[in-house]
């Protein structure tokens, strides 16, 4: 699972496996999940996200984590 943001648009998206999109659908204002050809989530896309999250902070809890990295985004 990947969570990127991007803040020239601030958009936030939720990569959920490794899936190709083929459709997606806005289930709530701002809010777009994507899909496979198999109709499984493959993603979620968040509009001006930081008008509604907190993107300061990440919590995990009892996630059977192997393997964290941490990267940050540089600018072009």
């Amino acid at each position: 699972m990947v969570f990127q943001y991007y803040q020239d648009t601030d958009m936030l998206y939720i990569k959920l496996t490794d899936g190709v999109s083929c459709d997606s659908e806005e289930i709530s204002p701002g809010v777009v999940l994507d899909y496979d050809k198999n109709n499984r989530v493959v993603g979620v896309e968040i509009e001006d996200a930081s008008k509604s999250i907190d993107l300061s902070r990440l919590e995990l809890k009892s996630l059977p984590i192997v393997n964290l990295i941490l990267s940050e985004r540089v600018p072009a």
